[in-house]
């Protein structure tokens, strides 16, 4: 009996196929414009992956490793295929543990536990042994199984992380993948086969090494390796504290919370946060010569409530701090130079008045008196209030904006007057052993409550605006934060779990007909990962307080 035939659309192009053929057979047959492959599919409106087969009349729209959700596809199959490999050359029994920590340059930073030793030949031959995988096209396997099943799974494998974590999932089933005998969870989709894996390789790091990927932009072509010390450095003693606490994953902070250990985890995470920002005070004292702490960082960091506990912590050391805000200096809302598509864009250098504030911190440095102007947003335009400030010898000056490590901001300040700091939520949780939490997921997450609270945004206008508010942080931030003094991390170890009930709501209200829904929908299933804790015993100066409200500060 001949099989049902179906309509497929892509584009301009119009093919029938048989029922049961694949999205991926399809996608090769009607061969996509796109340079880039394509990884997932849009069907009938859907997102779903190649080895999904067709039941309907559809129209298709190839999701390819340039899109945001194929380039974390892409991402999140190599960790995979890295596992396979790394089991295969050192062998499983030698193996307790291969843990991804986070991203360092365009890559992921992992360490081995067990009876390994990483060296460039044991590197080398992990390499070679993924990149004959990717020329065999493996397939990689899914299979949905009951929790309780996949629970008893991770335990004899040793996942011990995502034993724990799944305990706590209220689903009824849990999506495996495999790889040529290697099984796992991952929180995403995964490409079709391993033929897709092209461009990666192995970087030996620190304690562990770099498994290197292309970026969104280009990713048929490996960037060149590009640490960052200092980052790593924080992340890596913020990660350390959270395994001294006992909290490295999200299992292990719902554990805190259902034992009832959730209000002493608030108090510990704001003590440290706490001591931090004293020791970076002590430091700034003892470089005598400094007049401005110039404060920066990518969005939705907390560097407004950071900058007024600074403040604190200075004037409890005799200073007399006084903040100003970049943002006082933009030029009038009409003069903003317009981006690429034709929108004003506030994030870059050109949109301050950089002339005016170099002139107006060099009359202070002379000790002048200034009259300080204020931006109002509402009209779009600088004005000037009476606001007069002249320094004296223990007055100095607290200055945020995204710009302030950048030198051409404050080019006319002598070097040793400037104390740099730069300030990022880097999530020192991750999901479990092989499921990292994005630091800007952590950072999106508290952008979309604080908009709706403050501004009245949606989540989905959050949302739709964040690829621009990365790209600006690309261009006039990342680059610059190797130049700072100190560093200072705002994420705190428990945030997610309070900010799950703020942000749920926000996100259900986005439909499934609008481009947005898709992030929501991602955003919803990872923090379903998280038991929730109420907001109760945050303390009124906490940087979360800049986002969920009730701070102490204007903010």
């Amino acid at each position: 009996m001949d099989k049902k035939m179906f309509q497929v659309t892509m584009g301009d192009k119009v093919m029938q196929f048989a029922k049961g053929t694949t999205f991926g057979e399809i996608v090769e047959a009607m061969k996509s414009d796109s340079r880039y492959p394509t990884v997932l599919v849009m069907a009938g409106g859907r997102l779903k992956e190649l080895h999904k087969t067709l039941k309907e009349d559809c129209q298709i729209v190839p999701v390819t490793t340039a899109d945001t959700i194929g380039h974390k596809t892409y991402r999140r199959s190599a960790t995979l295929l890295l596992l396979k490999a790394i089991y295969h050359v050192a062998g499983r029994e030698r193996v307790k543990k291969v843990v991804l920590h986070y991203s360092v340059g365009e890559g992921y930073y992992y360490t081995i536990q067990g009876d390994v030793k990483i060296t460039e030949e044991f590197l080398k031959d992990v390499k070679s042994c993924m990149h004959e995988m990717v020329k065999k096209k493996i397939p990689i396997i899914k299979r949905s199984v009951k929790i309780n099943e996949a629970i008893r799974l991770f335990h004899e494998h040793g996942m011990y992380d995502k034993e724990k974590l799944f305990r706590y999932r209220r689903v009824s089933r849990v999506n495996l993948y495999s790889l040529a005998g290697i099984e796992d969870y991952y929180y995403g989709f995964m490409t079709w086969h391993t033929g897709y894996l092209k461009y990666f390789d192995l970087i030996p790091y620190d304690e562990g090494f770099v498994l290197l990927m292309p970026s969104q932009a280009r990713p048929d072509e490996l960037p060149q390796f590009v640490p960052s010390p200092k980052i790593f450095q924080i992340q890596k003693e913020s990660e350390r504290w959270g395994e001294m606490l006992g909290v490295d994953m999200v299992g292990a902070l719902n554990d805190f919370t259902c034992s009832g250990g959730i209000q002493r985890m608030i108090l510990i995470a704001e003590a440290w946060q706490e001591g931090k920002i004293s020791s970076i005070a002590e430091e700034i004292i003892r470089r005598r010569d400094v007049k401005f702490v110039m404060i920066a960082g990518p969005s939705s960091s907390g560097k407004t409530t950071f900058s007024h506990r600074l403040s604190i912590q200075l004037a409890a050391h005799g200073l007399k701090p006084h903040p100003i805000a970049v943002d006082n200096y933009f030029i009038n809302r009409e003069d903003t130079p317009l981006d690429e598509n034709g929108k004003r864009n506030y994030e870059c250098l050109e949109a301050i008045d950089v002339e005016l504030f170099n002139r107006d911190m060099t009359a202070l440095l002379r000790g002048e008196r200034v009259e300080l102007p204020h931006f109002d947003f509402v009209d779009g335009k600088r004005e000037y209030k009476g606001d007069y400030l002249q320094l004296e010898s223990d007055d100095i000056l607290v200055i945020e904006g995204i710009h302030g490590l950048n030198d051409r901001l404050s080019y006319s300040l002598p070097k040793e007057n400037k104390f740099k700091i730069y300030i990022s939520a880097l999530t020192q949780l991750n999901v479990d052993e092989h499921n990292r939490i994005p630091t800007t997921d952590g950072r999106l997450i508290r952008r979309m409550i604080r908009d709706k609270r403050t501004r009245g945004t949606s989540a989905k206008d959050t949302i739709a605006r964040w690829p621009s508010v990365r790209r600006g942080e690309e261009e006039n931030i990342f680059p610059f934060q190797e130049e700072a003094d100190v560093m200072f991390n705002s994420a705190l170890i428990y945030e997610l779990a309070v900010l799950k009930l703020y942000v749920e709501p926000l996100l259900f209200q986005i439909k499934p007909e609008e481009p947005e829904y898709y992030e929501a929908k991602r955003l919803l299933k990872f923090l379903d990962y998280f038991v929730g804790v109420p907001s109760d015993d945050i303390p009124k100066n906490s940087i979360l307080r800049e986002f969920i409200g009730g701070s102490c500060f204007d903010v």
